[in-house]
This record gives C-alpha cells, sequence and structure tokens, in this order.
C-alpha cells in the first residue's frame, strides 16, 4: 500500500508541468497495513477477517469493494468485468462489512468477511480480491476552497493520488490439488547497477493455486552451496498455467558464477509447513 498526497499552489505555465511531475513522482510509504495479506476459507471455515492499521499521524478513510481480476504471466494482475476461460470468482459467495471505515491515527479496524456457498457449488477454488481505496479528504489540506488566500491570482490545485491495497480472497469447494514444476532456467547478465538474474518459469497444472517462497543458491564443485537470492508469497493462481519471473542475484565478492550449479526450490510458506514443491537446477560451466 502505497500513499502520496502533496498539494500544490500553481500559478499560468506552470501547472502542466507540475502536474507531469508530480504524476511520475515516486510514491512514498504509506500509512496502511493490513493483515492478513491472504484469506483462504476452505473445508468448514465460514467466516474470516482482516484488520486495518493506521501507523500515521491524521485519521484516514477507507472505501472497501470486492473486486475480480486475473494474474497475467508476469505476476501483474488485469481486472476483468467478466470471467474469461476457467476464472471462477468468489464475490457472489462472500460478505463483507463494513464497507467503508475511517481509522484513527495509531489505531485498527476490523472487517469481517462471510461465506455462503450455495448447497450446488461446484468443486474448485473461487478468487476475488478485497480493495481497499483511500477516499480523499474534502477539508484542511487537501481542499481546493483551503488552498489559496481570497484575493489571490494564483490557480489553486491540489492533487491527491489515491492509491490502493488489495488482498486475495480465496474460496475452496471439495477436492482442489495442483502441482507445480519449474522449467526454462537461464542465467541473464546484469543490466546497469543490477547484478545477473536467474529467468525461470513456474509451470502449474490441477484445479487450486500454488504459494509459496523461492531460494536460489550456488554449488561451485567439490564446494558447499551459497544462497543468492530469496523471495517471499509468490503465487500461481487458477486458471493460469504458468508464471514467468526472474530473481537478481546477490553474488558474494570473489564468487564467480561459473563451474557449478545455480538450484532454484520452490517451498510451501513456514507456517503452511515448509515442503518442498519444486526444484531444478542449472549447470554453470
Amino acid at each position: 500500500m502505497m500513499r502520496f498526497s502533496p498539494s500544490f499552489l500553481l500559478s499560468g505555465r506552470a501547472l502542466l508541468a507540475a502536474l507531469a511531475l508530480a504524476l511520475a513522482a515516486p510514491l512514498a510509504l504509506a500509512d496502511l497495513s493490513l493483515y492478513p495479506t491472504r484469506i483462504v476459507l476452505e473445508k468448514n471455515q465460514r467466516a474470516a477477517q482482516v484488520e486495518l492499521m493506521n501507523n500515521g499521524t491524521a485519521p484516514e478513510t477507507y472505501r472497501i469493494n470486492l473486486v475480480n481480476r486475473r494474474m497475467g504471466e508476469t505476476g501483474e494482475f488485469i481486472a476483468l468485468e467478466a470471467p474469461g476461460p476457467g476464472d471462477q470468482f468468489a464475490d457472489p459467495l462472500l460478505r463483507y462489512s463494513p464497507k467503508q471505515v475511517t481509522v484513527q491515527p495509531g489505531s485498527s479496524q476490523t472487517v469481517r468477511i462471510l461465506l455462503r456457498k450455495p448447497a450446488d457449488l461446484a468443486p474448485g477454488e473461487y478468487r476475488s480480491h478485497l480493495q481497499f481505496d483511500r477516499v480523499a479528504d474534502a477539508t484542511g489540506a487537501s481542499s481546493i476552497e483551503q488552498a489559496g488566500k481570497p484575493g489571490d491570482k494564483e490557480i489553486g490545485v491540489v492533487i491527491t493520488a489515491l492509491v490502493g491495497a488489495s488482498i486475495p480472497v480465496i474460496v475452496r469447494q471439495g477436492e482442489t490439488q495442483a502441482s507445480v514444476t519449474l522449467s526454462d532456467l537461464a542465467l541473464l547478465p546484469a543490466t546497469g547497477d543490477a547484478g545477473p538474474a536467474l529467468g525461470f518459469v513456474i509451470n502449474r497444472s490441477g484445479n487450486g493455486s500454488v504459494y509459496g517462497d523461492l531460494n536460489v543458491s550456488f554449488t561451485p564443485k567439490g564446494g558447499k552451496p551459497v544462497d543468492l537470492a530469496k523471495a517471499g508469497a509468490l503465487a500461481v493462481y487458477v486458471p493460469n498455467a504458468l508464471r514467468r519471473a526472474r530473481m537478481v542475484l546477490q553474488v558474494p565478492p570473489g564468487t564467480a558464477l561459473a563451474g557449478g550449479t545455480l538450484n532454484l526450490s520452490y517451498r510451501e510458506r513456514a507456517e503452511a509447513g515448509g515442503k518442498m514443491m519444486a526444484e531444478a537446477s542449472l549447470t554453470l560451466p
């Protein structure tokens, strides 16, 4: 979750330039925290909750909605109005409350989610995303009326970028299973300030999604393995058959990526048991 809400008092030609700079500026870390960041309702579980925590110094209001998205091949999310092949949305099965919350600084708010399954719900995995959108403050520093003073000849403009956060809500009905393999490993050269990277593909099959942590290590001939990269909480959702990814490698000084083996592993998260889901290796000459 990110937040950016600068105010500008501009005149004449500076307006368009400032707009462009504001939209291009990096977003600052926001004051909203969400826990948990993923909800799975399965077996006899019929309810869950999400905690919103305001770590900032001012009250914040958030509007809450259920939205539907498909994950692209490189992990980006694409908004969908209607299901495509293989998509199964969870929003018809879910109720949540409240729909809008104002959280005071240093406080938290609970959003409760209730699952209602029809008797004839087909087996499989259903997914929607609970979206939290910050609502603009129409008073104080964010108010057009407060931005300029009577008699000023400048144009008063307030630019507030409202950036939302979302978490997946997954409903599993009946028996669901998934298998995963790792393929297409390739050592990619360093670019700019970034070091070399390992490119690869995560292949998923079955009627369930996969979710876990990745680790890359290098084992020189006759030596011990050295960890080069880690990535946590990476998913491949139904109905996607694959996800293309790359991990930048942190190579220790004095280590040459040659004459050994790069090892890639994909495990369940520790809280789910940490079971190995897939492994693959790339031999380096």
